[in-house]
This record gives C-alpha cells, structure tokens and sequence, in this order.
C-alpha cells in the first residue's frame, strides 16, 4: 500500500494530556504542528467509556485536587465542571478478619499503629520538602537516600505492624507499587512535587477532592478539538531518526478498527519529517521506539529503569450507593485484600452506585494471572465485608487492566529504581538533539497525575520554541 509521507515544523508523539498540551502551546504560538498516537482514542491515561450497561466511567485518572492549577484553568476554560468526591460518612478499615468502622485520614482501631503512621507519615513530609524538585539528584545525601528503597526506610521508621501495611496501602494507591520497587530519594521527590504524602493520601482538602462531571477524557477531547486535523490517531510511532537539525517518524496509519497493537492490522506505512519532535509519553514507552541514531547510554538506561507500576482499576457498579445509608463513605484500607483502597464513585445525581478500588503492585500481577473469576472472588468477597450481603450482587463489575494496554503498560506512574535518579536522572528531561520529552513523568509539581502533564507539555513546548528561534534551550 502507497506510503504517507507528511512534513510540519513540529511532531508530537502522543496525544495524552501532555502531548496535547505541548501541540496545543506550539499551534498557538504559530508553529505547525502534528499530533501521532497509536490508539484510535486521545486521552493516553485518561479514559471515559461507556460500560455495557450503560454507565459512564473513567478507566484512568479521574480527580482533581488544590494546587492542581493547570488541570483548573484547562477544566474552566472548556467548559468542564467538577464535584465533590462523596466523603460524608466513616470509612472501614478490614484487617485480621475483621471490620472497623474509622473517621480521618487513616483507621484508629490500632491508636498506637494511627499515631505512628500518623508521625511517620509527618516525617516523609518533611524529608520530602527537602529535596528539590527541578534535581532530586542534588539533594543533600542523594546518594544514600537513592541506594534505599522505601520499604527499608519505612521498616526502620514504623514500630507498628499495622501502621506499616497502612503506609503500604497508601504506597501502592500512589504509585501503584510496592515500597520495595521504588527508590527513598524517588518517593520523597514525588511526595513533594504534589504536596507531601497526607496530600497525595487524603480526599478533602488533597489529591482526590473531586472529580469531572461527565468523565476526565473529554479536557483531552476538547484540545484535541482545537488541533483539529493536526491530530493522527491510529498511528504507532515504531522509528525516530534524528539528526540535528531534523527528524524522521516512521509509523503505520491503521485503518479505523484495526487493533493498532497488531502489526499485522489493515495499515498504510506513514512517514513524518519535521524539523523537532516531543516524545510525550513514559520512559518505558520511549524505550520501545527504534531510534537512529541510538539514544545515548544514559538516556536509555533511564528507560529501563523507570518501569511502570501495576495497577488494575475496578469499577462495582451497583443500582444505588447502600453504602451511604449505614453512614458509610465507600472508602476501605484494606492491608490482606485485593482491593487495598476503594472510594465511592457514585454520579453526583446518586442515580447509581459506584465503588472504585484499585489492586496494585504484586497483587496486581498475582490476579492478573489469576483469571476473571479469581479477581470477581476476591473482589466481591471485599466489598461484602466492608458492606455487607447486597455488595455481593452488583448490576456490572469493569476492569482495566493497565498492566495489559499495549500502549501504557501499567501505571498509574513510572516508577524509579534504586540508584537510578542520581545516575540517570538528568537525562529524564534533557533534550537529544532534536527531540524533547515530555509526559508526566518529567513533571516537576503533580508528576504523575494530569496536572504534571498538562505542565510537562507546556515546559517541552517552551524548550521547543527556544530550540526553533536558535535560543538556548533552559532546562528547570
């Protein structure tokens, strides 16, 4: 089939919220830009979908909280209105077989274990306000706290078994991953880009205040919108060749339909030159592409070692939110479950009731080969603990699996290893000749959520522009 040759100023690979946000920045300011992305959908990890029953859900991120000022101004600017995450009510914390109802940030039926977590909790914070965001790298001790891992931090810090698989929860809701994945000096800078961990943890006042009416995706949408034809969807980027002054794409236009994933689909070969290109999307996902020349060594070592974390998403839809009626807030912690985590994700309306919970991290990875029916088990056997016989019988129970998504890979966020950031960690937004990074990841406030890359796009963008009038390019 005949080649599709394309040329532009600018190629942005990936149409998630970064991607979007930093094509959005360059057409504004008059560049000509184009948009490639594998999947037939914008939005990246962020997706609104209608279930087969009928009920309209976010498969990815869904909440903003204070602070998040970029994702505010977008949400304001489009039209987007928000809601309050449904808090009204105790939570219940399952442990050892049992059920306690609790009222605050974490369960108090150990009030020794609630202190401590409380204190250690506390602690994080302020070790995490320490290391600076723009280079984690440079921050006293980096070294040290780059060679631990969370877990051992954590494990010398708690003298509470049932504070630390608390903490645990919190760890593989955030990152969705366990602590001993992840670098100390990784955790702390995440915590401080968005706020310290209470922040990250909490609903009223944090990460989780509220959510989208009528679903996250469509703020991807409505800049997609904007670029209109600009924007290729059903184009997986498989080569980069760059020189200094330019930059080839090779990638298939699969046909509407078509699974991009599979090479084999009904697809046109399409060609992209350009004189830039911004890589917006997770350093796993970059390390993927085929590149001429190679990237170099630190650059691609970065790659493999910022791995994603495993999460799958789980929806328990049920026809009202019962819950409520026994003063409860949807809300488990859940250290010996599936569901470690879970809100209530009922509409606004309350037409129907919805739980959100999150498996994540080993379990994540247990249950995934576990099979379907394994994971209705555990997850059904959860909620009826936490609520009772009619959580046994919801209308519709929607998975996503994104350790499984071609073009994710897991999530919510990639995650540093060991040794990493203070080896590596300049490269994550240092440009290679003529390509730019952006996604998430390369976040310096809200990394890892929609706010970081709404920022992350506009940062590369700017780093773009510099690049394309001859300036040089200043890296934050």
């Amino acid at each position: 089939m005949a080649e599709v040759v394309r040329e532009c100023e600018v190629v942005v690979v990936g149409a998630g919220y970064s991607g979007l946000a930093a094509a959005r920045h360059l057409a504004r300011s008059g560049v000509d830009v184009l948009v490639l992305d594998a999947r037939h959908r914008v939005g990246g990890r962020s997706f609104t979908d209608v279930t087969g029953a009928g009920f309209t859900i976010d498969r990815g991120g869904q909440w903003i909280g204070p602070t998040q000022d970029h994702l505010a101004a977008l949400a304001a600017e489009l039209g987007v209105a928000t809601f309050a995450t449904w808090t009204t009510g105790q939570g219940v914390e399952l442990r050892d077989g049992k059920r306690e109802p609790y009222v605050g940030l974490i369960p108090t039926s150990d009030p020794h274990g609630a202190a401590d977590g409380i204190a250690a909790m506390l602690d994080l914070d302020l070790a995490a306000f320490e290391v600076p965001v723009e280079a984690p790298w440079a921050a006293p001790d980096a070294a040290t706290l780059d060679a631990r891992t969370l877990a051992t931090h954590l494990d010398e810090h708690l003298s509470s078994a049932s504070a630390r698989s608390i903490l645990e929860v919190a760890v593989k809701a955030i990152f969705g991953t366990g602590s001993g994945e992840l670098s100390l000096l990784f955790a702390l800078f995440y915590l401080h880009a968005g706020g310290g961990l209470t922040n990250l943890a909490r609903t009223t006042g944090g990460a989780q205040e509220a959510r989208f009416a009528g679903g996250s995706q469509q703020l991807a949408e409505g800049m997609a919108a904007e670029l209109g034809e600009r924007v290729i969807l059903g184009a997986p980027v498989e080569t980069v060749a760059h020189r200094p002054a330019d930059v080839m794409l090779g990638a298939r236009l699969v046909a509407p339909g078509a699974d991009p994933a599979d090479p084999s689909s009904d697809h046109r070969p399409l060609r992209v030159r350009a004189r830039r290109a911004v890589v917006a999307m997770s350093p796993a996902l970059c390390g993927r592409l085929t590149y001429t020349p190679a990237l170099p060594g630190r650059r691609d070592q970065l790659c493999q070692r910022m791995p994603m974390g495993a999460v799958t998403k789980v929806h328990v839809i049920y026809d009202r939110p019962f819950w409520r009626d026994d003063g409860l807030n949807g809300q488990i912690v859940a250290p010996e479950s599936a569901l470690g985590s879970t809100f209530d994700n009922s509409p606004e309306d309350a037409s129907h009731g919805a739980i959100v919970g999150f498996i994540a991290g080993d379990d994540c990875r247990r249950l995934e080969q576990a099979g379907t029916e394994a994971r209705r088990v555990a997850i059904l056997g959860d909620l009826e603990r936490a609520f009772g016989p009619r959580a046994r019988t919801p209308i519709e129970i929607v998975e996503q699996h994104w350790l499984a998504e071609p073009f994710t890979r897991g999530g919510p966020v990639a995650v540093s290893a060991p040794g990493a950031l203070t080896a590596l960690g300049p490269a994550l937004r240092e440009p290679v000749g003529p390509l730019h990074w952006a996604g998430t990841e390369t976040a310096t406030q809200w990394c890892g959520y929609l706010d970081g890359a709404l920022s992350a796009g506009r940062r590369a963008a700017d780093e773009v522009l510099c690049a394309l009038k001859g300036e040089p390019v200043g890296l934050d």
